[in-house]
Parts: structure tokens; sequence; C-alpha cells
């Protein structure tokens, strides 16, 4: 009898261990999605599309140079750490006459990093207006049609973020005026959406026959 339970202790309970713990993984370690649709880009001048890219899009309005802080801060905390990741990318979004702002912005972006996966396009106030909206969030676009949060939307166009955030219950997006919400949620965040697809595209491939 003592021999068995020595038995068990060794070898099933380590199995029934890993199995909770795989589950969890399963059911646990996927993004909230918290709006199911979110609006395309042919609105916008700029040839980029949100469909089958895991994106990072943001607002940064009628007056880049207001948001260039935002924009590095989300650059070496986020998408310097990402950029190489397959279908990844980072649109901007930008009122249209801002194309300069924008090349400069990218210019001085690109001194930093590869800034192939980083993207803006061009819109009219109508069409910004729109597309925020399209978000669903409790968030506003200030009088430049700009906001210092960007958003996590996925292949499907769904926005992705937490439901029962510590600090904010629901939380639509990340704001890059604060490095702590970029290194301490949005790289979290991030982590579990890109392991997500990691996951699935290994499970697709082991599928084939």
């Amino acid at each position: 009898m003592k021999k068995t339970f020595v038995l068990t202790v060794l070898f099933i309970l380590p199995l029934v261990v890993y199995m909770f713990f795989a589950s969890g993984v399963t059911n646990f370690g996927r993004l909230p999605v918290l709006t199911e649709q979110v609006g395309e880009l042919q609105a916008f001048e700029g040839g980029e599309q949100l469909e089958g890219k895991i994106s990072i899009l943001g607002f940064l309005g009628a007056d880049l140079e207001a948001m260039k802080g935002n924009a590095f801060n989300l650059n070496q905390k986020i998408y310097k750490p990402f950029y190489e990741f397959r279908d990844f990318q980072v649109v901007m979004v930008a009122q249209e006459g801002q194309q300069q702002m924008a090349a400069e912005l990218e210019k001085e972006l690109s001194t930093l990093t590869d800034t192939s996966n980083w993207h803006f396009v061009f819109g009219t106030p109508g069409a910004i207006r729109a597309l925020f909206s399209s978000l669903s969030t409790d968030l506003n676009l200030d009088e430049n049609l700009a906001t210092p949060y960007v958003f996590v939307v996925d292949k499907e166009r769904k926005l992705r973020g937490r439901n029962s955030d510590e600090d904010e219950g629901t939380k639509y997006g990340f704001d890059t005026s604060s490095v702590a919400d970029l290194n301490n949620k949005m790289k979290d965040d991030m982590k579990i959406i890109l392991a997500e697809y990691r996951l699935a595209l290994k499970k697709n491939q082991a599928d084939r026959p």
C-alpha cells in the first residue's frame, strides 16, 4: 500500500498538476474581446487595413507635434520589442494635411528602430470620428481629434483589452503618456495576444496532412 501511494505521488500527481495548468492556459490565456467589429480604413489615405493584422491603433489627430512624445513612448516600450512578429503593425490615424509632419516623425522614429511596420493613415474629421466611434469605448477624442490612448485590434478587427482591470474595470486602451501603463499592462497584454496567435498557427500547421 505504501509503495502504491509513493508511486502515485511521484507519477500521477505531477501529471494532474500539469493538466490543471495546461487547462488554465487554454481557458484563460486569451485577451478578452471588448468590441466585436472595429471599422476598416477604406476612408483613409495610406493604403493600410486592419483585417488580417494584429494592430495597435492610435489617433494623433490634427497636431502631430503635440503627440510626438506619445509616439516615442509607444515606439520604445511596445513597438520595438514586438515589431518583428509576423502580421503585427502600428497604425496611426492623422487628419489630412499632416502628411509632412508624419513623414518627419517617421524619419525620427527610424533612427531608433526599423519602422517598416509603423504606418500613418490620413482622413477627414468625419472619417476619424467614425473610426474612433466604432471602437465603442468610454474614451473621447480631444479638440484635435487625438487621444493618448492606443488600442489593440486583432486580425478579425475585434478590439481586445481587459474586462476586469484592477484599476479601471474595463480597460479599452493604453495610455501612451504613461510609461507605467505601457510597461506594466500593455506589454503583458501584447505578449498574451501574440502568444495566442502563435499557438493557433502551430496548431494549424500540426493539423495539416
